[in-house]
């Protein structure tokens, strides 16, 4: 049975030990496995958790996300990618912003129009059929207006479909007959003889709400790119700035992070260290974007990008790493994985290593401090995965461990009467009362043909796909490891558990390190 190592030891007499290099040679070989497979078949993946993980981290103030982020954009080389995704998110949320900008740079969307028949059409061909002028789309309103107001320099310009023109005051009173307006010829004209309508207020304000954005997105993001980098342009810069501060951390890490290069990415985290809030108290443990970030907080050197890819990997996505190694890693990673978990679970417990391990990251300052207990951490969920099958194991677990526990009322078993038992609520060893029928329900199982490992035998498991489901209709736990608040069933306890044994290490870690 495996001893999970939640009662904090006397320190003075825990020492170095071969066991413990023995654990930490094995748990280097673990990292080895999951790193190459991580780098190979599954880099993408473990880059998009690591987005998420960042985003989940909730300390970060506005100020301080504006200042990471705009710090980003300014640095050199130029991040095109970066300053083009958030374009796409501010035309996306913030279009009327943006379209106020363009309306006082009008005289520029004469490039956009010239020579561009399929522009032109969609943006003032949508005349009302009515014949009401304030039913005009905006681009063609702005067109109509622009040619009443200043008919005395531009009517002559309006082509018509007919086989003649139409004078103004007609149209003043029949306004439909814009429709039969030869819109392409037209703005062409206004291209090349009517430079006061690309100026003008009526075509200003055809723009202000955005909507001229979504004609043509690319040339826009390349037009306020070179307003960012080639003009410094304080508007362009000050919408941004009010869209970064407006935007929660979450949301934009979840956006822009993964248009990164990896050495920017590492540059994010170092700068981000320094606005992360150090305190840890009233923190919930459990919220693994929370000891990420207290990782990240505390850690002076983070590693290198794999390293921060692995331990975000073993911390943050335990099951999702599992699932990745089991459809993508191979028979042969899954193999060697496997094997070195049985070894490392086979290290006896009175030797004390994983404190011997414990203790020796009390010395250091660096994400080599946690990595060890993460792997350790994630050691334990993949051997739950495979051992414990059935209420019944962990309750042996949670013997062995001091932790206490109560069935839960949601899921009350069936007695040999075939009538439900209320579940127990002795804590002082974690007993339920359906313990003294544990016999009985045994010899009901077996007929049933369900599998009969009760007091789990650790070093003989199987995660294979076939057996990797747990019996999650065979009850749910609640736990003295959160104040019986959760009704744990069996699928989610390996990565709760897991989870409380690194949350019980790291604050070990923590009071003995000196601020």
């Amino acid at each position: 049975m495996v001893n999970l190592f939640l009662s904090e030891p006397n320190w003075n007499d825990i020492g170095d030990s071969d066991s413990a290099k023995g654990r930490i040679s094995l748990l280097s070989k673990l990292e080895s496995v999951i790193q190459s497979f991580l780098m190979s078949g599954g880099r993408s993946e473990a880059r998009l958790w690591l987005c998420n993980t960042v985003a989940g981290i909730s300390s970060v103030t506005c100020r301080h996300q504006c200042e990471l982020f705009i710090d980003l954009l300014r640095s050199k080389p130029v991040k095109y990618s970066l300053a083009s995704q958030l374009l796409e998110m501010t035309f996306d949320k913030r279009p009327q912003k943006v379209g106020f900008l363009i309306s006082k740079k009008s005289h520029v969307l004469k490039k956009f129009f010239g020579g561009h028949p399929t522009r032109i059409s969609e943006w003032f061909s949508n005349f009302s059929v009515s014949g009401d002028g304030m039913e005009h789309g905006k681009g063609a309103r702005a067109l109509s207006q622009f040619a009443f107001v200043n008919r005395d320099i531009c009517w002559e310009e309006l082509e018509w479909k007919g086989k003649h023109g139409q004078s103004p005051a007609v149209v003043a009173t029949k306004p439909h007959y814009f429709l039969d307006l030869d819109v392409q010829r037209t703005v062409e004209n206004f291209l090349e003889n009517v430079p006061e309508f690309w100026s003008s207020s009526e075509f200003a304000e055809s723009l202000k709400d955005g909507e001229i954005l979504f004609i043509d997105r690319n040339f826009f993001l390349d037009y306020f790119i070179d307003l960012m980098y080639k003009e410094n342009s304080r508007d362009v810069w000050e919408v941004i700035t009010e869209f970064l501060m407006e935007e929660s951390f979450s949301y934009l890490c979840q956006h822009l992070l993964i248009t990164l290069e990896e050495r920017d990415f590492c540059k994010f985290l170092e700068q981000l260290r320094g606005y992360l809030h150090r305190r840890m108290e009233h923190k919930d443990f459990s919220n693994s974007s929370f000891m990420f970030e207290i990782i990240l907080s505390k850690c002076s050197d983070f590693g290198s990008f794999d390293q921060i890819l692995l331990l975000d990997a073993t911390l943050t996505k335990k099951r999702e790493l599992r699932r990745l190694l089991c459809d993508e890693g191979g028979e042969e990673a899954e193999a060697e994985t496997k094997d070195i978990v049985s070894q490392i679970c086979a290290i006896p417990d009175h030797d004390n290593s994983l404190a011997a391990v414990i203790k020796g990251c009390f010395k250091l300052k660096t994400v080599e401090a946690f990595k060890w207990l993460v792997l350790q951490s994630w050691v334990f969920y993949y051997r739950f995965l495979g051992g414990c099958r059935t209420v019944e194991s962990w309750e042996s677990l949670f013997l062995k461990n001091g932790i206490t526990f109560r069935r839960s009322n949601t899921y009350a078993l069936l007695n040999d009467d075939g009538l439900s038992e209320e579940s127990g609520s002795d804590f002082g060893h974690g007993v339920s009362k359906e313990t003294k029928h544990k016999k009985k329900s045994r010899k009901k199982r077996r007929k049933l043909g369900r599998d009969n490992r009760y007091e789990n035998e650790f070093l003989d498991f199987d995660t294979t796909k076939d057996t990797f489901a747990l019996q999650s209709d065979s009850g749910s736990l609640l736990l003295s490891t959160d104040g019986y608040s959760t009704s744990w069933s069996i699928v989610d306890l390996p990565e709760h558990l897991s989870q409380h044994c690194l949350s019980k290490w790291m604050r070990w870690i923590l009071a003995n390190w000196v601020e």
